[in-house]
């Protein structure tokens, strides 16, 4: 099993982690050519989006949303 988390220095797992709800939303960004889907947050004013993890079954999704806390997550195409 490897490494799924696009890790930066200083998170360690297991951590219960935060993100602005106010000017964040979770999104589910998938592939429509790959498949790939990548978690993170989309920032609501501007669009930009911000790489969390790489989502490759319902697992590493149970794990992202329990990572951050929320129960839905949206899929952007």
């Amino acid at each position: 099993m490897g490494f799924r988390l696009l890790r930066r220095k200083g998170d360690a797992q297991g951590e219960k982690k935060e993100f602005d709800r106010e000017r964040q939303k979770p999104v589910i960004r998938c592939s429509i050519c790959t498949g790939e889907q990548v978690a993170g947050f989309k920032d609501i004013h501007t669009g930009k989006f911000e790489e969390v993890m790489l989502i490759r079954d319902d697992q590493d999704l149970s794990h992202f949303k329990s990572m951050y806390g929320v129960e839905e997550v949206v899929r952007e195409y």
